[in-house]
């Protein structure tokens, strides 16, 4: 007998939700429904510095009008960050973080001798400025209480992968809304160095959302393409880390009429507008395309 499939819905409060959640979300849930399995919600509010307690109770709230229930309670990434880093201090230990001290503006300032070179994101690919520094200048460093990020060895990493592969490539499995299945080619490289412990402390969104689709048994994720090539990263983490891969499933974006993505710090469309408007559950379903 096949288990379950368990789908989740992973928000971040750090404003309120706009039509693109509302397609993710709905998606999700319908597939989740469709299928037997169970759907969870989790809420992603590791960057203490942004996520709001007000922006979460709008979630459950607006969540709840639009007719998404859930299976379990609520997971909150907040409450889990010693998880975080006991999966960091495992990288750390096998030599695959290393702690840059570098600024955003040291980055940008050297990035701009090669503007092409930029990650899946479009951020100025990290130049490895602090990769190499010695243990005595790190200690040095630390010392004097210059705050630093854990940033992933790529090339050591994909060496590592490349031992605990074999022959076999690193791949991660995408499914459409019929359920067949593609194998795709994972290009971790294109990130360069990532950020997987911020400067401020808890982990990046990359490593916390591979341990927890692990830690509660996620089967399929459903998210926007604008996380497509995140994939790629994610899925050398799960390697490195030991941990299972779901398959995933990337929509297509709601854009507005200037082509770029919704976003709340926009404003845009958000769910608490268009309910202050009069618009229906289902109205916003049709707004969603789904």
């Amino acid at each position: 007998m096949q288990p379950r499939p368990v789908f989740r819905f992973a928000p971040s409060p750090t404003g309120l939700l706009h039509l693109g959640h509302v397609r993710s979300a709905l998606i999700g849930h319908s597939l989740a429904r469709r299928m037997g399995g169970r759907f969870l919600l989790r809420i992603e509010d590791t960057d203490l510095a942004r996520c709001r307690p007000a922006f979460t109770a709008a979630i459950l709230e607006d969540l709840d009008w639009l007719g998404v229930d859930w299976d379990g309670p609520v997971r909150h990434q907040s409450a889990h960050l010693a998880l975080y880093a006991e999966h960091a201090d495992r990288l750390t230990a096998d030599g695959l973080l290393y702690p840059c001290f570098a600024t955003r503006s040291e980055i940008a300032s050297v990035a701009q001798g090669d503007p092409s070179a930029t990650d899946p994101d479009g951020a100025p690919l990290y130049p490895g400025l602090h990769r190499g520094l010695s243990a005595g200048e790190i200690a040095r460093r630390k010392a004097a209480g210059e705050p630093f990020a854990l940033r992933l060895d790529m090339a050591r990493a994909l060496r590592r992968v490349g031992d605990l592969l074999a022959s076999e490539p690193l791949a991660f499995v995408t499914f459409d809304e019929m359920g067949a299945d593609q194998h795709v080619t994972a290009r971790p490289a294109d990130w360069g160095d990532p950020v997987i412990v911020r400067k401020e402390g808890p982990a990046s969104y990359h490593l916390a959302v591979v341990v927890d689709d692990a830690l509660q048994g996620v089967t399929h994720v459903t998210r926007g393409m604008d996380l497509y090539r995140a994939t790629d990263l994610h899925r050398l983490l799960q390697v490195l880390l030991g941990l299972p891969a779901p398959r995933y499933h990337h929509h297509a974006l709601i854009l507005d009429a200037a082509g770029r993505k919704l976003s709340k710090r926009d404003g845009d469309l958000s769910l608490r507008a268009l309910r202050e408007a009069g618009t229906t559950p289902d109205m916003v379903r049709r707004m969603a395309g789904v």
